[in-house]
């Protein structure tokens, strides 16, 4: 007995070719129409992310704002670049890869809903993850960065970025 299948030698036919009912394709919209770009009525503003340990560790001797969740670290570069940046930090000790990832996009998602819309030019920011950040409600979160984020621009040398 052999372990070979038999396969017919015979070749499949010809397949019968696509069904489209004009010549190169849809005729629900001509191919001369432009498609005009959606307008936002208010484009988002972007958190620029810190990779560099020097700039975690510069950051590290700024003012800090602890609470349940997480801690919080706000430090003014004084340098030309106008950028707003922010800095995610969760260690193992809170957990595992996927406690660590979520808690990093609960984090970002914080950021972009509270720090962004009011972010100041040329702030580092710096989020570090707790053990009750993971459990802990996101509105709650929310109103300890708002919170915090105020505390730590009421004691910074610079003024707000619409004065």
């Amino acid at each position: 007995m052999s372990d070979e299948a038999h396969f017919s030698a015979k070749q499949p036919g010809p397949r019968t070719a696509a069904r489209v009912s004009v010549k190169n394709g849809d005729s629900g919209r001509p191919g001369s129409d432009p498609v005009t770009p959606c307008t936002r009525s208010q484009e988002t503003v972007r958190l620029t992310t810190i990779s560099k340990r020097a700039d975690f560790l510069a950051a590290n001797a700024a003012r800090r704002f602890a609470t349940p969740g997480f801690v919080l670290l706000v430090r003014y570069r004084g340098d030309a670049s106008p950028a707003s940046r922010l800095g995610i930090t969760v260690t193992k000790k809170i957990g595992g890869a996927v406690v660590r990832n979520r808690m990093k996009r609960r984090f970002r998602a914080l950021a972009q809903s509270v720090i962004a819309p009011i972010a100041h030019p040329g702030v580092d920011h710096i989020l570090i993850g707790r053990a009750g950040g993971v459990e802990r409600d996101f509105g709650k979160l929310r109103t300890d960065l708002a919170d915090a984020y105020r505390k730590a621009m009421d004691k910074m040398p610079i003024k707000s970025p619409q004065t």
